[in-house]
């Protein structure tokens, strides 16, 4: 699978999008106008190793709803993910095999790298 999910209303995500130049075999899903359904997200977890590796713990609901002071499970941060966009950590890129999450320099020139090698 050649897939990266992202916002288009990020402009971090747009900026990572044109700095890895996707090949046209990737498909690009906007998660604010295309959820995340429950098999995709169970596919980035099995790539990934971990529901808490795919959450955004900087979405503003995590503030709001006072998450970073309760005990969550991995069950709770699928639920979370699957409720609301923001939750999901961003850009999340999958080619192939290998899962790449978030906007880090480090994963974003890794990303690159296993796409055009």
């Amino acid at each position: 699978m050649k897939k990266i999910y992202y916002l288009s209303t990020c402009d971090t995500c747009k900026r990572i999008l044109n700095d890895i130049e996707a090949p046209a075999d990737f498909e690009l899903q906007d998660i604010k106008t295309d959820e995340i359904t429950k098999k995709q997200i169970e596919e980035m977890q099995a790539l990934a190793g971990s529901y808490e590796s795919l959450f955004s713990k900087r979405a503003r609901l995590y503030k709001e709803r006072d998450l970073k002071n309760k005990d969550l499970s991995e069950e709770d941060y699928k639920v979370l993910i699957l409720e609301h966009y923001t939750f999901l950590k961003r850009p999340v890129i999958i080619n192939g095999k290998e899962i790449f999450i978030g906007n880090a320099k480090k994963n974003v020139a890794a990303a690159k790298e296993s796409i055009h090698g």
